[in-house]
């Protein structure tokens, strides 16, 4: 195998699966090359993908060792993207009925749910995620996106127990906006027992539903290691969830208009890797 196919294999390798770990041992044993000219490749494909702000190629080390691929969306191609979809959601005609900010053309499009995704699996890499926890139905494709980009499942929370889930855990919550009592179930074969989530979600207003979600987590014996969302209200300004990530701010939505905001700081991410 010559190295220009041995680098484009291992860029698709690293890249299709981010988050898995590569032993490279076995790999160069499969490929039939030495262990130090694979790590030759390795060095030269984690330049690349920094150099073009791609991503991050990490070294794990322990008893498996090997190499992982941890994505990144660089900051001006980031700011860039979330500049756009405010400008596409930030218009009066996609105010409906009660108030409410129609997004489901855009929380659709596969280039916003494939970034938005990588920018919520880039900012929680290093927490630790073993399962990523949305609830029905909008939140799902980007909860999928981050689970993919995190190399982490994926369990949805329903609204209504199926008989199709199982043995399942339900409880029922006070509904932030609405005031409303609402119910929602969670498969017992989901969520493994003590594991670590992340909470994603297309849309936050008062954060009951993140709380909720977060609470039928600690019934797993589970801990919430951090809750993303799409969009975000300003007001109310104190939500119902300690601490949470928003892509974008939206202001109080009127039959006139409203403005909507990239949250920056959600761009931010810790370097806590070990090469």
């Amino acid at each position: 195998m010559q190295r220009h196919e041995r680098l484009i294999r291992l860029t698709r390798r690293l890249v299709e699966r981010p988050m898995a770990p590569i032993g490279i041992s076995a790999l160069a044993e499969a490929w039939g090359v030495a262990k130090s000219t694979l790590s030759e490749d390795v060095q030269l494909v984690r330049e690349v993908l920094a150099e073009d702000g791609a991503g991050r190629v990490e070294t794990l080390v322990g008893a498996q060792g090997g190499v992982r691929f941890v994505p990144q969306v660089a900051r001006d191609r980031a700011e860039a993207f979330l500049w756009d979809v405010a400008r596409r959601l930030a218009s009066p005609d996609r105010v409906i009925a009660g108030e409410f900010l129609y997004a489901s053309d855009v929380l659709g499009d596969p280039d916003v749910i494939d970034t938005a995704g990588a920018m919520v699996a880039s900012r929680f890499a290093h927490a630790g995620v073993e399962v990523v926890v949305t609830v029905e139905t909008k939140g799902i494709p980007l909860a999928a996106s981050a689970a993919r980009y995190l190399h982490a499942p994926l369990a949805i929370v329903r609204r209504e127990q199926r008989v199709t889930e199982g043995a399942s855990l339900t409880t029922h919550y006070v509904s932030g906006s609405a005031k409303r009592i609402q119910t929602m179930s969670l498969s017992t074969r989901l969520v493994p027992r003590g594991a670590r989530a992340l909470i994603v979600d297309d849309f936050m207003r008062a954060g009951a539903t993140a709380r909720a979600v977060a609470e039928l987590i600690g019934e797993f014996g589970g801990e919430v290691c951090g809750t993303a969302v799409f969009m975000a209200t300003s007001q109310p300004a104190q939500k119902m969830v300690a601490d949470y990530v928003a892509l974008l701010e939206v202001g109080p939505v009127r039959e006139s208009g409203f403005e909507v905001r990239p949250n920056l700081g959600a761009l931010a991410w810790r370097a806590t890797h070990v090469d």
